[in-house]
């Protein structure tokens, strides 16, 4: 039922004896998150677990560990449904190894423009009830959904639109990254995001997915790839925030409430938090003069999300689960207008 080792089992029982939180609040809950302590992200999960204290008046404690504190980072679903942790927050796609459903809710490459279009799917366009259907059997209840944002392109060529993707050398991760970036007639190359910068130095490729743009300015990548294409067209994950689906129907229903409305709170203070960021760094590389930022049109960004589908068709044809999520995102794209 879990591929957590007794090795791993048993290192849990000591840590979480070491992280025991105090018993002031009404419910101690212990989360742990996909991101390292210190990274921009966590701190800003730190002020979600810290608002739910304040907006239960003091009922909810969340204890929010970083990464790898208990169990491995693709292990926290397993660790929550047997009673290791009682929540996460963390990137979906990581259990797609699970059902393939995960991955292409997790991060459907090409679907998005801008978090708003993400978020407003989950709140009003049926991913919520979607997302719980397909969790409540491995005994997750899913609260809510953030981001840390649309990813920008790294490329030292010009690409303006789909055309220009032919041919073009670009660092992807495997599985549906590759194959849409394939299919849309790039050629994708394997790898790490450690090789990443002196791949681009030495030309061994010619532009990567890697991260979002005030990263990618922060080291160095815009400088020597000097065509970045921002805000992206490809890659945004769906980071979410998720506990133990019988200790969630424990919880009174206002305190439930709380929760729900602290996660939609806390997507919508994150998105802010890192589009300013990115901004502040997007003036900054035009005021250099020497790079230049691609904005794709809505027409590109359509042509690239309608290949991206024929991708995804495929991976819903591996579960049920999957088509589901197929289904539920072309009926959104298509009611939006954001497919051709």
């Amino acid at each position: 039922m879990t591929n957590l080792t007794r090795r791993t089992l048993m290192a849990a029982t000591a840590l979480m004896a070491l992280a025991a939180p105090a018993l002031s609040a009404d419910y101690t809950f212990r989360f742990q998150s996909s991101d390292p302590a210190g990274n921009p992200n966590f701190m800003l999960q730190q002020g979600w677990a810290k608002d739910v204290a304040e907006k239960s008046d003091g009922k909810i404690e969340i204890n929010l560990m970083p990464v790898e504190s208990i169990v491995a980072h693709n292990e926290t679903q397993d660790a929550i449904a047997t009673g290791i942790l009682d929540g996460h927050v963390t990137d979906l796609s990581y259990f797609s190894g699970k059902d393939p459903a995960f991955g292409l809710m997790g991060n459907p490459v090409g679907a998005w423009s801008n978090p708003e279009q993400m978020l407003d799917f989950v709140e009003n366009g049926g991913g919520s009830e979607l997302l719980n259907e397909i969790m409540n059997p491995y005994g997750l209840q899913f609260i809510g959904a953030t981001t840390p944002g649309l990813e920008a392109l790294v490329s030292a060529v010009p690409l303006d639109g789909v055309d220009d993707l032919q041919g073009v050398k670009i660092r992807a991760p495997e599985g549906l990254v590759q194959s849409v970036f394939a299919a849309a007639g790039a050629s994708p190359v394997n790898l790490p995001g450690s090789e990443v910068f002196t791949s681009l130095d030495k030309k061994v490729i010619d532009a990567a997915d890697y991260t979002v743009f005030s990263t990618n300015q922060a080291q160095g990548l815009n400088d020597i790839a000097p065509h970045p294409v921002y805000p992206g067209f490809h890659s945004m994950p769906l980071v979410e925030i998720s506990m133990n689906k019988d200790k969630w129907d424990a919880l009174p229903e206002d305190l439930q409430q709380v929760m729900t409305q602290s996660v939609k709170d806390f997507a919508r203070v994150q998105v802010a938090a890192l589009a300013e960021a990115d901004e502040k760094a997007v003036a900054a590389a035009k005021e250099s003069g020497e790079i230049t930022v691609h904005d794709w049109s809505d027409e590109e960004r359509a042509k690239f999300r309608g290949i991206a589908m024929g991708e995804w068709e495929k991976v819903a044809s591996q579960s049920p689960a999957a088509q589901k999520v197929y289904d539920a995102l072309t009926a959104y794209l298509t009611e939006k207008g954001l497919v051709e």
